[in-house]
């Protein structure tokens, strides 16, 4: 069977939900002996589905490194990814690093060994929200306990202006456009595919939502610390398989979206709009890891979390390409 049959025999939510119900296979004695003899080893990595800054692992068999191959397990969000993880799941997740800081602020066992993807995010308004000033008395869609949840917040701050002066609305990422366009919120701050639908549908930018701290941090490829010192080996070889992987993604849309979009459905168009507002990644560069801790401590102060980890329990560039 060709990478491509593969990975859309393991892309729907039945044969995920198969593999779900077995144990990690990183995690077996059998494969780590299998990481000392030389043969190959299964991985399983999480993601989202028909998501183009999600879409590395479909890829991952075709750039992979000598001795892994990999099977691909869809959830429904970063923190059903990131609790997939730590719980032994799935070997390694693409998934978002404001639940990754959550789960590791609970004590769980997360560490991030690469970047993924930065961006992706919009503060979006119709014709009566020019500014922030104008969103005071509005209806603003936010995504909970998110990057751009934090980023609004900090934006709020910085123009003086009181969260509670605006109705915001815990939106689910899918329902945020159709929110927008049939006028449940008056704005938004989400993430891509929202942002250029909403845009294609009359919405425009309020603000630049990367001005803060945080920058456009966004995803990354996780796993457990654990892995990390018990099979840095794997490690390695999965960040490098990555790292190949997104290396290919940023100089070939016109190849892999195409194929995206046959597997998961979508209008290209609009998924192409949605990649200019990306930035496919896999180095930890120290700019980078500054953003991350700027992260954590953001949502210490807005109440997210009790207490931010330092950065040596958030990431781990050990296995990362440079910058």
């Amino acid at each position: 069977m060709s990478p491509s049959a593969v990975r859309r025999a393991i892309a729907g939510t039945a044969v995920a939900a198969a593999v779900l119900s077995l144990p990690a296979c990183g995690g077996s004695d059998a494969e780590a002996a299998g990481s000392d003899s030389g043969e190959t080893q299964t991985v399983t990595v999480g993601t989202l589905r028909g998501q183009p800054h999600f879409y590395a692992p479909f890829l991952y068999e075709d750039h992979a490194v000598d001795g892994v191959e990999f099977e691909v397990v869809t959830l429904d969000s970063t923190p059903a990814l990131t609790d997939a993880v730590s719980s032994g799941t799935v070997d390694f997740a693409i998934t978002g690093v404001t639940a990754t800081i959550s789960g590791i602020s609970q004590d769980r066992d997360l560490k991030i060994v690469a970047s993924a993807a930065d961006g992706g995010s919009g503060f979006i308004g119709g014709d009566d929200v020019q500014t922030v000033a104008d969103l005071v008395g509005k209806k603003v869609g936010y995504i909970q306990g998110s990057a751009p949840e934090v980023a609004m917040r900090l934006i709020l701050a910085e123009n003086d202006i009181d969260p509670a002066s605006l109705e915001l609305i815990a939106v689910p990422p899918p329902e945020m456009a159709s929110a927008f366009n049939s006028g449940s919120v008056d704005a938004f701050f989400g993430t891509e595919i929202a942002v250029s639908l909403a845009t294609a549908a009359g919405g425009h930018s309020i603000t630049d939502p990367y001005a803060t701290p945080i920058g456009k941090v966004n995803i990354g490829l996780v796993t457990t610390g654990t892995k990390v010192t018990e099979d840095p080996e794997l490690v390695q070889k999965v960040v490098d398989t990555h790292a190949a992987t997104t290396a290919y993604m940023t100089d070939n849309i016109d190849e892999w979206l195409p194929e995206m979009v046959k597997e998961f459905g979508g209008d290209q168009a609009v998924l192409e709009s949605a990649l200019k507002n990306f930035f496919l990644r896999a180095d930890l560069s120290e700019e980078y890891q500054g953003q991350v801790e700027a992260l954590a401590g953001a949502m210490v102060e807005l109440g997210l979390i009790e207490t931010a980890p330092p950065a040596t329990d958030l990431v781990d560039a050990t296995f990362a390409p440079e910058a």
